[in-house]
């Protein structure tokens, strides 16, 4: 091992400009996986907290069945908490927010209807879940929220599916970085390697310097990534909390371990596994 490890470090410094250029590769992919990982990650929380806030309200006719109306809103699939506000608390809750509200009853009587306020399972269920109670027999009319709810969830559904596509792009680049390095290294050594394979030396002999190679550049990109992107995010996280603490920015370290430590898992796995398909495949070429 000692051997494998000298001549492996031998080669790194005889390729010192393909191996620093795929280090730097590296490096700069793995920031970018780390930022869209968290951003990822941030969406989730900003979506889990918008289904946890967003209700449909569902009015209800003066000759409804309020009773059989809640029971058939907790069947349905896309409600997670359902409940009846009868007319006289939403009256009770309009004049604490408008104490002129109670006068006004007192002269025409309670204009609010009794009402359904259901809370779905996803925030993507609003406009399906409002079509749907919309045609029940004894509702009157339907409120989501649909000027802000449906293009929010549009908007972090589109970061989302953007940020998952960016993820794969990225980890198949940084492969192939390292199998392009890997080649390189193997092709600057290919006499020592014909003379190696004359002498009876096994594939895996052979091999084992290029895959140390590859794991080393892989715990150095990884190493060096998340020295810059913790304190940058931690950073950054703390800026958006003073100037926009609407959102829910995840700070926590419960959370952030083990996103950090995938990108970095990620990093030393993907030098690994080129390293081993770049040097397994040139030797193929060779036979």
């Amino acid at each position: 091992m000692t051997y494998h490890l000298r001549q492996a470090l031998l080669a790194m410094r005889g390729n010192f400009t393909a191996t620093l250029a795929t280090l730097v590769t590296m490096t700069l992919t793995l920031l970018m996986l780390g930022f869209v990982l968290l951003l990822t990650l941030n969406v989730d929380r900003t979506l889990e907290q918008l289904e946890s806030q967003v209700e449909v309200a569902a009015f209800l006719t003066p000759d409804a069945d309020d009773a059989a109306l809640l029971l058939q809103v907790r069947a349905l699939p896309q409600v997670r908490e359902a409940r009846l506000v009868t007319s006289a608390q939403v009256l009770e809750e309009m004049s604490q927010i408008s104490p002129s509200t109670r006068d006004a009853a007192g002269l025409v009587g309670n204009p609010f209807p009794d009402t359904l306020r259901m809370k779905v399972s996803r925030v993507e269920d609003s406009r399906t879940l409002a079509n749907t109670v919309s045609t029940l027999s004894g509702v009157d009319g339907v409120e989501y929220g649909a000027g802000y709810v449906d293009p929010t969830v549009k908007t972090l559904t589109a970061v989302r599916g953007a940020g998952y596509v960016l993820v794969g792009l990225l980890l198949l680049g940084t492969l192939f970085n390292i199998l392009n390095a890997v080649r390189v290294a193997m092709y600057a050594r290919r006499d020592e390697i014909s003379v190696m394979r004359l002498l009876g030396a096994t594939r895996a002999f052979i091999r084992m310097p290029h895959v140390i190679e590859g794991l080393i550049v892989g715990v150095l990109a990884a190493a060096l990534a998340l020295a810059l992107l913790t304190p940058a995010y931690l950073g950054l996280a703390g800026r958006v909390r003073e100037l926009a603490p609407v959102f829910p920015v995840v700070t926590d370290w419960n959370t952030l371990l083990p996103v950090l430590g995938g990108v970095a898992a990620l990093g030393i796995l993907i030098g690994l596994l080129g390293s081993i398909f770049a040097s397994r495949r040139y030797l193929q070429e060779l036979e």
